[in-house]
């Protein structure tokens, strides 16, 4: 296909970030010179060359009670993102994720009758909860990407055009990391014990959950005198994380990127993640690890009569049992946190694989490439 083509993409926070650059990647092997970008993204997509319209830490919200002080802005993100797409007049709109905003976007656009091609990609999770949506979204958009292979029949009995591509967590390079240049680099003492902080890449996260996981560090140096923290961390919480950690007496260090977070990962020996997709890259990277996630007691007194499944983790829901601890609200304390990974640390390794395959690893086509494929034959229809 010689034709030029102009996508438009809208990533509202880290992990769709990190999806999109990927997603950006494929379109320039598929496309080459080609195709152009615009629209919405973070520090990877950035990377890969898209001016964003905005900072994403504007929309990177989460949590029901935390969001209400920031439906303003969020709405005025909203009008900013419509107005320029009827400037840029783009052939195709992906959004990535963070649906409640993904869906007015497209409905917007829809209203106001904007001739463009609608994908978006990873699903609501209507499985877990508000199985409603799965009615409504074939108003919305032209098709629907999603990520797990049980997904789609939630969606085709009403009209949904979708398709199953796997998670773009098995195109990370988790598992390709150098934890000893990573030592050297940052002059971590080799016979060091490795803990990874990953407190989330909202800074609603960070406030619930950096003070446990630092309190939990302290007392597993107690056990571990040799202990070394390392916090990947990404720019939307960077001055947070490191305000927060600037007179911490534990050695630390902090680091930014995706190579570096990986590299992190090979040098780790346990870690400490805030619930989300890094869980599944950690699983790649073969890194013992728990989870953990605090929200405000009203919304979680919400969520826990809303949701639907017996585990919040991916690798748990598909292999329907907790493999990696969950250690969620009232679990996630400073002293459970600190005697789970305790038990991690005497623990075999966890069993992830199995569920790793459902997500597509060891398949030779890439979700991001899938995705491409997808929607340039139907462009091309």
């Amino acid at each position: 296909m010689g034709e030029k083509i102009k996508i438009y993409l809208v990533a509202g926070e880290p992990s769709g970030d990190l999806l999109g650059s990927r997603l950006m990647r494929a379109f320039k092997r598929a496309f080459g010179k080609n195709v152009s970008f615009c629209g919405v993204g973070g520090e990877t997509m950035q990377k890969e060359g898209l001016h964003s319209l905005f900072d994403i830490r504007d929309l990177a919200v989460m949590g029901l009670m935390e969001v209400v002080p920031s439906i303003p802005r969020i709405l005025k993100r909203l009008n900013s993102v419509v107005k320029d797409i009827e400037v840029q007049h783009p052939d195709v709109i992906i959004t990535i994720d963070s649906y409640s905003f993904s869906a007015r976007v497209h409905a917007a656009l829809k209203k106001a009758n904007c001739p463009i091609a609608h994908f978006h990609y990873v699903a609501p999770q209507v499985w877990a909860w508000k199985k409603k949506r799965a009615r409504q979204v074939h108003r919305l958009f032209d098709h629907l990407f999603v990520l797990l292979p049980n997904e789609p029949k939630y969606f085709e009995p009403y009209g949904m055009a979708t398709t199953f591509v796997g998670h773009p967590v098995v195109e990370s390079l988790a598992a390709q990391g150098k934890g000893n240049d990573f030592k050297k680099r940052y002059r971590i003492p080799e016979q060091s014990f490795v803990l990874l902080m990953l407190p989330g890449s909202r800074k609603n996260e960070v406030r619930y959950l950096l003070s446990d996981f630092m309190q939990a560090a302290e007392q597993m140096q107690k056990k571990h005198p040799n202990l070394y923290v390392v916090v990947p961390t990404v720019q939307t919480v960077e001055k947070t994380v490191r305000k927060q950690l600037a007179h911490w007496f534990v050695p630390h260090v902090i680091v930014l990127g995706e190579e570096e977070r990986y590299h992190a990962f090979a040098a780790a020996d346990v870690a400490l993640a805030s619930s989300g997709t890094v869980s599944l890259e950690l699983a790649m990277a073969g890194v013992k690890h728990l989870i953990a996630y605090r929200v405000s007691p009203l919304t979680a007194m919400i969520v826990k009569r809303l949701i639907q499944i017996r585990f919040v983790n991916l690798i748990n829901i598909l292999s329907d049992k907790e493999i990696i601890p969950e250690m969620i609200q009232d679990k996630c304390t400073p002293d459970q946190l600190a005697f789970q990974l305790e038990r991690l640390i005497q623990a075999p390794a966890q069993e992830v694989m199995p569920a790793l395959k459902l997500l597509g690893v060891g398949e030779t086509m890439t979700p991001s490439d899938r995705v491409v494929q997808k929607v340039r034959e139907l462009i091309g229809k």
